[in-house]
């Protein structure tokens, strides 16, 4: 397993993440299992973990804390906040009052000291950037935290983010975490190159385009347990992957790959990612995917892929999964 430094924090992770949403009530239910699949990553190389508190509201996180045990001085730890914990509407967000006691839930949930990577899970409109980066620096000082980035955020706020932190004084978001996958692209208009104009290492998530890109059965009716408005054919975007899906499939077995492979090998290509989240739900899905780890697409294939899907392209905008308040609140933009 290849490693890269994550953007200017000297620490060295491994290309691919092992993503633990899967693990818990929102996926593999086995909490032996789940360690195994901890295990077994790490034993391939893989040093970097990310998860969640929401996931699995806070299950996740617990998994990845009994795997860890023994383990944990060789683990890049990453969790993330923002989400609902709660009925109660403090139970969430971006700021002081919820980040400090968040931080000391994901710790007790996953039996450690510090985490490595604090990450905000999503922007919150309601809460002033400047008051979410102090708090965060307060935690970095503290030792509880050792870096901070974000997910999913737009180009536009990465930077303000970045300049907040410099004319207070607060430490910088040192990693973004976008959704990237060949079907969709629109990070790499303004996301992808706004992370390394600061220096920001950029872990992905979604290489598979939520099973667009397993090469498993599309039909709605197949996946059971999901939102099936997702695969829904007769919805002219999912339409639209299918048919990209299809020149892809017969792209990869071409180039003698499974999709999957060719999925993550397209993610880890561009210049800007330091590493891909792939989030297994079985051992099966995580030895498929440690299978591909070595593979690299030459130019004459990423050209291909561009003429399938073009480069900067949502073939679904809901795939891009931050709507800007100002479109998503019609109050917003009336009088």
């Amino acid at each position: 397993m290849q490693r890269r430094i994550l953007g200017g924090t000297g620490i060295s992770v491994s290309e691919y993440a092992l993503g633990a949403m899967m693990l818990g009530a929102w996926g593999n239910t086995d909490h032996e299992d789940g360690v195994r699949i901890v295990h077994r990553a790490l034993d391939a190389g893989i040093n970097f973990v990310d998860t969640a508190d929401v996931y699995a509201a806070g299950e996740s996180e617990e998994i990845v804390g009994k795997a860890l045990k023994g383990r944990r001085d060789d683990v890049v730890l990453a969790t993330k906040f923002f989400n609902p914990m709660g009925p109660d509407a403090n139970h969430g967000g971006n700021s002081r009052r919820w980040i400090v006691r968040a931080v000391e839930d994901s710790l007790r949930r996953l039996g450690t000291d510090h985490i490595d990577l604090y990450q905000v899970h999503r922007p919150d409109p309601t809460t002033d950037i400047d008051e979410t980066l102090g708090a965060l620096s307060d935690l970095v000082r503290s030792g509880k935290v050792r870096a901070v980035g974000t997910s999913t955020f737009p180009a536009e706020l990465i930077v303000e983010a970045q300049w907040t932190a410099e004319r207070r004084g607060h430490v910088r978001f040192r990693t973004e975490q976008p959704p990237y996958s060949i079907l969709a692209r629109g990070v790499e208009n303004a996301v992808l190159p706004t992370a390394q104009r600061y220096g920001m290492g950029v872990l992905t998530w979604g290489p598979l385009s939520a099973g667009w890109l397993s090469g498993r059965d599309l039909s709605a009716s197949s996946r059971a347990g999901l939102e099936t408005s997702k695969f829904d054919l007769s919805v002219p975007e999912n339409a639209r992957k299918a048919e990209a899906v299809a020149a892809l499939a017969e792209l990869a077995a071409e180039a003698g790959l499974t999709l999957p492979h060719l999925a993550t090998a397209f993610v880890r290509a561009h210049p800007a990612v330091t590493s891909v989240i792939i989030g297994p739900r079985t051992l099966d899905q995580l030895d498929s995917l440690l299978d591909g780890a070595d593979v690299t697409l030459g130019a004459d294939v990423l050209d291909r892929i561009d003429a399938i899907v073009p480069p900067g392209t949502d073939l679904n905008r809901a795939d891009s999964y931050y709507v800007p308040p100002a479109v998503a609140d019609a109050a917003l933009r009336r009088r």
